[in-house]
């Protein structure tokens, strides 16, 4: 069954892997051999972490109501509101659980992913499953309930990533190389694990999308204007489907940036003018 097991020592240098998967792992393992660029992981990042250790409200407890699924499970693509909808944390570890878990890691096969988050497939709450193998049957499946960042490392690497809630967008994003977690399996049980390279790479994009962030959020302007055209495809496509506005416009975003920009480039002359303004008039 796929949810037999939850969480041991990853057996990440498995003797069968396929020319996808060898090819992921040699173009990370050149990346990560840079030397380390020793600077904190960004203020957003920490911010982050220092907010999951507060989050204790009645309203924030997902109800059985919550936990509802109706099979098959299907990807949300962007730009569904699900994805950006805040997630709740899990208290109730029963059978309805283990079996979205089991349905979780199926389409997360069937799609050709190697980790998947709840809301993803319409459910908003604390979980994910990811195999950094990405194979039935091979590497290990990791479920984890509640997760929570303890640390992250100064070390940060840029790799190439793709979602299944943006088919066939793929862009560079970078991440710190290690990180220090603590989350419950699927019976309840709370454990503290570290995660490296690939595999603290895959959580931390789907812990992303249990705090409502999606990865290009993280990336640069210059990466970003590369995938800028297939974002906006994607938000034709679901006004087409659904007949309503996007939620959410790439090009907006860049809107306010360049406004922005504007804004501070202004004052900035406003300043250099009244100091020139300034000195004429002492003159």
């Amino acid at each position: 069954m796929a949810c037999s097991t939850w969480l041991h020592p990853i057996p990440f240098f498995i003797s069968r892997r396929t020319p996808a998967v060898h090819s992921n792992l040699r173009r990370y393992h050149r990346l990560i051999s840079a030397p380390p660029r020793l600077q904190p992981p960004p203020m957003e990042v920490r911010a982050q972490a220092r907010r999951l250790y507060a989050f204790e409200k009645e309203d924030d407890v997902a109800s059985p109501a919550d936990l509802s699924f109706q099979e098959p499970l299907k990807i949300v693509e962007y730009p569904d509101p699900i994805l950006r909808s805040k997630n709740k944390r899990i208290v109730t570890f029963d059978d309805n659980l283990k079996k979205l878990v089991k349905e979780m890691f199926d389409v997360m096969y069937k799609t050709d992913g190697i980790g998947l988050s709840a809301p993803q497939v319409g459910i908003n709450v604390q979980l994910m499953v990811f195999n950094p193998v990405g194979e039935r049957g091979e590497g290990e499946e990791i479920v984890l309930v509640n997760p929570r960042v303890g640390k992250y490392s100064k070390k940060r690497v840029v790799f190439n990533e793709g979602c299944l809630s943006f088919p066939g967008i793929y862009a560079d994003v970078e991440r710190p190389e290690s990180i220090k977690i603590d989350a419950k399996d699927v019976t309840g049980t709370r454990f503290v694990y570290s995660f490296s390279e690939l595999p603290a790479r895959v959580f931390q994009h789907e812990f992303d999308h249990l705090q409502g962030v999606l990865f290009f959020d993280r990336m640069t302007e210059d990466v970003l204007d590369g995938i800028r055209s297939e974002l906006e495809a994607l938000e034709k496509k679901y006004e087409d489907k659904t007949g309503k506005p996007s939620p959410e416009k790439i090009v907006t975003r860049q809107g306010r940036k360049e406004a922005a920009a504007g804004s501070r480039k202004s004052r900035t002359h406003e300043k250099r003018d009244s100091g020139v303004a300034g000195l004429v008039h002492k003159e």
